[in-house]
């Protein structure tokens, strides 16, 4: 799976995304790229768009692009946060499919 990791995620997490080809914002120079466009160029590349931004599904039409939306949700932003749902996140890319949002989290207690 090629996935395009958002800039609001901690680049490192791509380290532990065992598997797939990830590439990030800043490795493409897309840093600066609103959603909308940045959600239609991700689409041209790559398969999964993975990000943090929990209003991404509110703010754009998901459905009208050709990639798969992962959301992170964990209980902060930090990368050891973000590394406990890497088990569930590596499912959630293995059933990944176009114009389908998944949103990871983590069990609740």
């Amino acid at each position: 799976m090629r996935v395009f990791l958002d800039e609001c995620v901690d680049w490192r997490l791509s380290r532990d995304i065992i598997g797939h080809q990830v590439m990030t914002a800043r490795q493409l120079g897309w840093t600066s790229i609103r959603n909308g466009e940045l959600l239609a160029l991700a689409s041209q590349e790559f398969d999964v768009f993975l990000t943090v931004d929990r209003n991404l599904a509110f703010q754009q039409n998901l459905e009208a692009l050709p990639i798969a939306v992962i959301i992170l949700r964990a209980h902060t932003n930090r990368l050891a946060d973000l590394r406990l749902l890497v088990p569930r996140l590596l499912a959630a890319l293995a059933s990944a499919t176009p114009k389908q949002l998944t949103i990871v989290e983590a069990p609740r207690v």
